[in-house]
């Protein structure tokens, strides 16, 4: 498939340079938006705009939605006020939301002032509600029926509306307070045995919603859940307001998931792509975690010291501090990952913290015995009687194997816990992963090292 857009991309590249624009545009009237979106963010600024005009209104539209931030005030900056307008007409009013978000202020003006009052009206409505609630991404242009509707008025209803609205295929029934009373699909609508069946007698009246202030992470897992195409959204005197659709709901689940894999990573939180960061972006992005860390390992640096005359004494036992650091650090990762995921995916509480030990605990008893028996074997053939170690006694191999164990069970323990411990106190559980679980995990095993060392080798 990529290699595809790309033999595309190149085709019209070259067409664009040869000025063959009929031809252009007949190629682009067969794509997809999202796919012009992508070809339209590699062209140079000059060209975008000659580009774009050669679409549609329509395709336009729904292309400009797809595209990034800087190509979208790119073009906005090339608009005349007319073809601005046009622009804003077609826009649902969350796509409009969005980029007024995501625009500098003079342009947001410019966006405003080409927007209808009924459209700025809903805008506002929008920009209202908290960021990254439900009533910051809902869309506001849903089908709504009364109760009392036949289902051919209903049907009519649909016809003459739906063309504005984002969805059509679920319709909200609501009284005249715009209370929600219930759902009805068009499929009901189309499957009724009488047109004359009215509304509230083919309505679901078991409904699931959302209020406005609803995190947006929790409305997206509701309609992966429940496999909704759209979730109503309530006031607070349930009042129906908007929907979210699920196109909606992927963005949000995206934009989450690289929220979380740059802070397992030990990255802050980055709104641009990787290509379209500058190298100071990554920067600052990268350096917190990094001299957080560093500063936290001096933790480790103290433990050395504190035991340099054991390591003194027992020279082997200095190499094998990289692999019980390593092995710790795996484990503790290994643990915490698998914790992360199932409080992303409401598999798991705080109150479920003993159950996690409990079976984080049998697990790395396994794990431990396991990476022990074979480290005692790797060491004895390998390290002495391959490499011809003599340093490396049956009692040295067993300090660094019974430490190797007890290790992976702290570790595995404690990449379990930490996740609970940071959701419980409102943090993000992505922060308790690897370069922070790992740090830990390092001090206490060289520390659980060192008291098997002087323990047994009374060094």
């Amino acid at each position: 498939m990529a290699e595809r857009f790309e033999i595309v991309e190149k085709a019209l590249g070259k067409m664009l340079e040869e000025k063959k624009y009929a031809a252009l545009r007949d190629i682009l009237l067969v794509m997809n938006p999202s796919d012009i979106a992508a070809l339209f963010s590699d062209l140079e600024e000059q060209r975008l705009p000659l580009l774009f005009r050669l679409l549609p209104k329509e395709l336009a539209a729904e292309s400009f939605v797809e595209m990034e931030p800087d190509a979208q005030e790119v073009l906005i900056r090339s608009f005349s006020d007319n073809e601005l307008k046009e622009i804003v007409d077609e826009l649902y009013v969350d796509d409009a939301a969005d980029l007024v978000e995501e625009m500098p202020a003079n342009v947001v003006k410019r966006i405003l002032k080409q927007a209808d009052p009924e459209m700025r009206r809903s805008i506002n409505q929008i920009l209202r509600y908290p960021e990254y609630s439900a009533g910051s991404i809902m869309t506001t242009e849903y089908v709504s029926l009364r109760p009392k509707m036949t289902v051919e008025e209903a049907i009519l209803r649909i016809r003459r509306q739906g063309v504005d609205k984002e969805t059509i295929y679920t319709c909200y029934v609501t009284a005249p307070d715009r209370k929600l009373l219930g759902l009805v699909s068009v499929k009901d609508l189309l499957l009724a045995t009488d047109d004359e069946t009215l509304i509230e007698d083919i309505m679901l009246t078991n409904l699931i919603y959302v209020n406005t202030q609803t995190d947006q992470e929790e409305v997206a897992k509701m309609l992966s859940k429940y496999n909704f195409l759209a979730l109503p959204v309530v006031d607070g005197e349930e009042r129906m307001v908007g929907i979210v659709t699920f196109d909606d709901a992927m963005d949000v689940i995206e934009e989450e998931t690289t929220e979380d894999i740059e802070l397992m990573g030990g990255m802050l939180p980055s709104e641009k792509t990787y290509l379209k960061s500058t190298a100071f972006d990554l920067f600052k992005n990268r350096i917190p975690w990094l001299m957080l860390l560093m500063v936290s390992s001096t933790f480790t640096g103290l433990i050395i010291t504190s035991f340099e005359g054991a390591l003194a004494a027992q020279v082997a036992l200095t190499a094998f501090i990289p692999m019980l650091m390593g092995t710790g650090g795996n484990s503790g990762s290994q643990s915490s990952v698998t914790v992360i995921r199932a409080l992303s995916l409401d598999e798991l509480r705080f109150a479920d913290i003993w159950r996690v030990i409990w079976k984080e605990l049998r697990t790395s008893v396994l794990c431990g015995v396991a990476l022990a028996l074979v480290c005692f074997v790797k060491i004895w053939l390998i390290d002495r009687m391959l490499m011809g170690n003599e340093d490396i006694t049956l009692m040295v191999n067993a300090v660094v194997c019974l430490a190797l164990a007890v290790t992976v069970v702290i570790a595995k323990i404690v990449g379990g816990v930490l996740p609970l411990a940071a959701k419980a106190l409102g943090a993000d559980p992505a922060v308790m992963a690897s370069p922070f679980i790992t740090t830990i995990v390092d001090a206490v095993s060289l520390l659980v090292y060192f008291l098997f060392a002087k323990a047994l080798l009374g060094v």
